[in-house]
């Protein structure tokens, strides 16, 4: 019996050393003697080493890591399954809202499993598409996306935007659209800017070439506007608009459909920004507001009459009219005044000022007459996001397109005098909508504020506390989190999963007072928003602790990061994606600048010390027990560079002690997250999904 009981303890010492739970083994990762002052107080930072993405050493570190990372992956067992489902689920044609220029409907089109989705042209609704761009042909393995598309006012030309691996960076290119050939212009070193087009050319915005080697990570810095004129070169582009005096802002140029305008826009950072115009041919602009502490947004032009969607004297935005001939502030008047709600968005089309508000994190559109004289609603199908009212001002019929957690993408025509929907494209999708439930609660926060959350699960399931779950949010930079269908969350759900999305402070759905909530010296509100709403699903028994995922990326990620140092108990497994790990230092990188009005800087004595106090890298503990962690980035990430998350794993696996997985995943050939080819997506899915069952100890059944 003595020596059955010892073969029984060995076998069970085995057991526990192998599989789940065997302790991970991560690469050594070397500290360096470095330390910053920051008014006063020092703080170590021992793996700076991991800025540079360049070099050999860190090239090593991250093929060690992943090594360590795709081991552990493969070894769960029902990896390969989810693959093949989330493959089906996501096999389905995908249809963009088409958009009419002189005569030519434009569209996008995914027939499923294509990487990049592809830009078909007609005359005539009722026929076949053909294929105008594929950005499939680019490369062969889709790491090439179009990021942009734009046709000259007459149909002549299709001017569209390339980026490479994922960066921020793109390239613009000119097509002939009756040929279907690209011409010789080739326009580089472009970043945040569309094309905007008069008579045989463009204007756009661009940045001077950096130095080698820093395209990825160096801080990008005197913007200008040019005009590009078609059969040129880029050297030959006329100069427009520069700021010597102010290298850090950013500019952006729209001409009116009209053509009798010029309409600039100046950033310094995510929100606010100065604007003016000029006529077309005129050589000077005039500076409408040239302060940056309110958002002003042009929509379009009624003759001499710019309409402004702003929130200046107005939290939850108003659209302003201002006489082009007559533009000082004292003259602008309300044409849509503010509203309980918040106004989103306007677009100028028939017409008709068409006007989609927020109505607790939902989408509302109101019909307006050119003066706001409101006219009626557009009725849809439930509670939803609405995507569209594209096109010209004298279009008669316009899209958009109705979705919402269980009711995947319909385009709907839309005819505007008639206020009349038909349905024009019907997404197929392997997923009835019909066995979902979706709820919207009102849950409260720690300082007594009700933040809604919409959670969403399959009808049978039954709150027993025992249900793997999804926590998602975001929380920043006036962002509003809307119903939406996803290929992937269905297959979550259809496991019987729950996924909830919670609408934190610091986003736009209740306008700007709410965004201001959640940033600077009030970020702290976004964190206890999100541990409020997992102590909800938790307290309401949807799932506990064991069960229970948090996911979010790049603001997002920094969430994840935040609460992770300060309720690690409450989670199963987290998943912070691209995320602002390090909040001393985001604003030395590309445009990290910008996201000060959000986050405030290091660089203030006040703001320091706040932000010190929940930096996810500067507060992580070796006396917590944290839940498993997969960090993902990836190498291309220009927006919010890799060493961020390099340097958060690095600390969490050096101070971490106990036997949970402390991972990272880095995509290559990939960035932020736009333009990401649909085989990254679902490699990436399928990682984030299996990671989370696994450490939830739930099975799929496939």
């Amino acid at each position: 019996m003595k020596k059955l009981a010892v073969f029984i303890s060995i076998v069970f010492l085995i057991m526990a050393c192998t599989g789940k739970n065997e302790k991970l083994v991560y690469p050594e990762t070397k500290k360096v003697d470095h330390t910053d002052n920051y008014h006063g107080t020092e703080v170590a930072d021992p793996y700076r080493w991991l800025e540079d993405d360049n070099s050999e050493e860190t090239k090593e570190w991250v093929i060690a890591q992943n090594k360590v990372t795709f081991d552990y992956l493969e070894k769960i067992p029902f990896r390969d399954k989810l693959k093949e489902r989330l493959t089906e689920i996501w096999d389905y044609p995908k249809m963009g809202n088409p958009t009419k220029r002189h005569g030519i409907y434009f569209y996008s089109y995914n027939t499923g499993l294509q990487n990049q989705s592809v830009i078909f042209m007609k005359k005539n609704l009722k026929d076949e598409g053909e294929v105008l761009i594929d950005p499939n042909t680019f490369s062969e393995d889709g790491t090439v996306a179009l990021t942009s598309f734009s046709v000259s006012k007459d149909a002549r030309y299709a001017g569209y935007g390339i980026s490479r691996g994922g960066s921020d960076w793109q390239e613009f290119f000119v097509r002939d659209i009756n040929t279907r050939e690209d011409l010789e212009d080739h326009i580089k070193w472009v970043k945040f800017s569309g094309m905007s087009w008069y008579k045989d050319g463009f204007f756009y915005s661009r940045y001077p070439e950096p130095k080698e080697g820093d395209e990825l990570q160096a801080s990008n810095e005197n913007n200008k506007v040019y005009y590009h004129k078609i059969g040129t070169s880029q050297e030959d582009d006329k100069l427009v608009y520069k700021d010597t005096e102010h290298p850090l802002r950013g500019f952006n140029v729209r001409v009116t459909d009209d053509n009798q305008y010029l309409i600039i826009t100046s950033t310094e950072s995510t929100s606010g920004n100065a604007f003016g115009f000029r006529k077309t041919d005129d050589k000077k602009f005039t500076w409408l507001v040239k302060s940056f502490d309110k958002d002003y947004f042009p929509i379009g032009n009624n003759d001499n009459l710019l309409y402004v969607l702003t929130n200046a004297d107005a939290p939850k935005y108003r659209l302003v009219g201002i006489d082009l001939d007559n533009p000082g502030k004292e003259n602008w008047k309300d044409i849509i005044a503010e509203s309980e709600n918040v106004l989103q968005s306007c677009s100028y089309i028939g017409n008709r000022l068409i006007a989609s508000y927020l109505k607790d994190a939902y989408d509302v559109v109101k019909v307006h007459d050119n003066m706001g004289k409101y006219l009626h609603d557009i009725e849809f199908p439930g509670i939803g996001s609405v995507g569209g009212f594209g096109g010209d001002v004298k279009d008669t019929v316009t899209f958009y397109t109705f979705t919402s957690f269980n009711y995947p993408p319909v385009i709907f025509k839309y005819n505007i005098p008639e206020n009349r929907s038909e349905v024009f494209y019907t997404t197929e999708v392997d997923f009835d909508g019909s066995q979902y439930n979706t709820e919207q609660v009102f849950y409260t926060s720690k300082d007594g504020t009700k933040i809604p959350m919409f959670i969403v699960y399959r009808k049978d399931v039954k709150r027993n506390g025992k249900n793997p779950t999804i926590l998602y949010g975001y929380g920043g930079f006036n962002i509003s989190l809307t119903p939406g269908f996803r290929a992937s969350r269905a297959a979550w759900l259809e496991q019987g999963g729950i996924y909830a999305i919670a609408n934190l402070r610091g986003g736009g759905e209740y306008g700007e007072e709410w965004h201001k909530a959640g940033t600077i010296l009030n970020k702290q509100n976004v964190f206890d928003d999100f541990i409020a709403a997992a102590e909800y699903l938790i307290d309401n028994d949807y799932t506990s602790d064991k069960k229970l995922g948090i996911l979010g990326g790049s603001n997002g990620g920094l969430l994840l990061g935040a609460v992770l140092n300060q309720r690690p108990e409450l989670f199963a497994a987290a998943v912070p994606a691209v995320g602002v790990m390090d909040m001393l230092r985001f604003h030395k990188f590309t445009i990290g600048r910008y996201w000060t009005t959000d986050y405030g800087s290091s660089d203030d004595p006040a703001q320091f010390e706040y932000i010190y106090k929940y930096s996810p890298l500067h507060n992580i503990s070796s006396d917590k027990d944290y839940p498993a962690v997969m960090v993902t980035t990836a190498d291309h990430d220009d927006r919010v560079v890799p060493a961020h998350s390099f340097k958060y794993i690095a600390t969490l696996q050096e101070k971490y002690n106990g036997d949970n997985p402390v991972i990272i995943r880095i995509e290559t050939d990939a960035g932020h997250g736009g333009g990401k080819p649909t085989t990254k997506y679902i490699e990436e899915l399928t990682d984030e999904f299996a990671f989370f069952w696994y450490n939830m100890n739930f099975k799929p059944r496939f």
